[in-house]
């Protein structure tokens, strides 16, 4: 399936012929309009035509594509191709109109794991912070097979391209996210919390990140559940990336917890507490080098403790919570922003400032000034 490119080379050469860069714009000749417009539309006509071959390819039965001798590999490039082209949303939402969405979701099921995966990989570009594939591909329950392959397809890889796929599915999108509730995705979440794959796990946790922020009640269900003792093992992983998610994630539960009037200590806290007191040590003994490069786990370690045991961590006494040549670490402002407000006035009172009776003067607006003869 050659094709032929737009001539690029010819394109530029015209152009400088015609500019300068100093000289004023001159009218183009029907002539050149024409030829400079087929040149410029030649690329997108390409790109549609190509996505049409791939589409015929896709609607083809794997056993025909095998008897041709195209291979698992040929297929994984031209899903390559695909997901190259796909990068633009207009192409994304044109790949349902030229009959492509379906095959492709249908290759989430293909009984070759390069294939599944890359297939989820595609659809996670397709729908990436493009509502209007998103909504394409919750219609032709695209979410089905993609939670089936998060949860049970036995090649890790596949798994975790389906969790990708996943959230860039459902991010911004209510019916998604509800969906994924009651497939019963959180439960599904935390047994990707328990995998092996590091890769897997951050990616578990940056979802579970972005649930708990759009629905703070949801910290309950995963309480339950049991995320923080999990959560708590995982503040204690070799690596950082999923240590600093894990305790973004304990900081969510703790700041939900402390907001309820019924909490009570638990067992939970004292084991939170070793874990915390583990991690200050074992920053306080990092090279300057690695200090700098856990400033957000520094934070994130402080705050937790802050929350949960209402006074600041050793890190600030060490000096280690706020580096020199660093910035101070961020207010919180989470309190401040629950706060009643009447406490909030109470606080910012000055006692000994006696009520004044002078009349403040009355703002400056900004806009039109009054007219020359009512200036008087």
């Amino acid at each position: 399936m050659a094709k032929e490119n737009p001539n690029w080379e010819g394109l530029l050469k015209w152009s400088l012929s015609h500019s300068d860069g100093t000289g004023s714009a001159r009218n183009l000749s029907e002539e050149d309009r024409r030829w400079f417009m087929e040149a410029m539309q030649a690329q997108s006509v390409d790109v549609i035509r190509r996505m049409k071959e791939i589409t015929l390819v896709m609607q083809t039965p794997e056993q025909v594509l095998e008897s041709q001798g195209v291979t698992p590999q040929d297929i994984e490039d031209m899903l390559d191709e695909l997901q190259e082209h796909v990068e633009s949303i207009d192409n994304a939402n044109d790949l349902h109109s030229i009959g492509g969405l379906v095959p492709l979701l249908g290759y989430l099921k293909n009984s070759h794991s390069i294939i599944r995966a890359k297939a989820a990989e595609v659809v996670c570009t397709i729908v990436q912070n493009n509502p209007k594939s998103q909504q394409l591909v919750m219609e032709a329950n695209g979410l089905e097979p993609l939670l089936s392959n998060f949860t049970s397809d036995p090649d890790v890889t596949v798994r975790t391209k389906a969790l990708g796929a996943i959230s860039s599915l459902i991010r911004h999108n209510k019916p998604g996210i509800a969906a994924f509730r009651l497939a019963n995705g959180y439960a599904a979440l935390r047994d990707a919390l328990s995998s092996e794959s590091e890769r897997f796990q951050r990616k578990a946790l940056n979802l579970i990140h972005y649930l708990l922020q759009e629905n703070h009640s949801d910290c309950g269900v995963v309480t339950e559940l049991g995320f923080p003792r999990i959560m708590m093992h995982l503040a204690s992983s070799e690596d950082a990336v999923v240590r600093e998610a894990a305790l973004q994630g304990l900081l969510e539960l703790a700041r939900y917890r402390s907001g309820k009037s019924d909490a009570s200590p638990s067992e939970e806290e004292d084991k939170l507490k070793q874990i915390l007191q583990e991690r200050i040590e074992g920053i306080s003994e990092m090279s300057a080098e690695d200090l700098v490069a856990a400033r957000e786990e520094r934070q994130l370690v402080d705050s937790l403790w802050s929350t949960c045991y209402n006074e600041p961590s050793s890190l600030r006494e060490r000096g280690l919570l706020a580096l020199p040549g660093e910035d101070a670490p961020p207010p919180d402002i989470a309190s401040k922003h629950f706060e009643p407000p009447l406490r909030a006035w109470g606080a910012n009172r000055n006692p000994d400032a006696k009520y004044s009776t002078k009349k403040e003067e009355a703002p400056l607006l900004l806009g039109p000034g009054p007219s020359s003869g009512n200036a008087s």
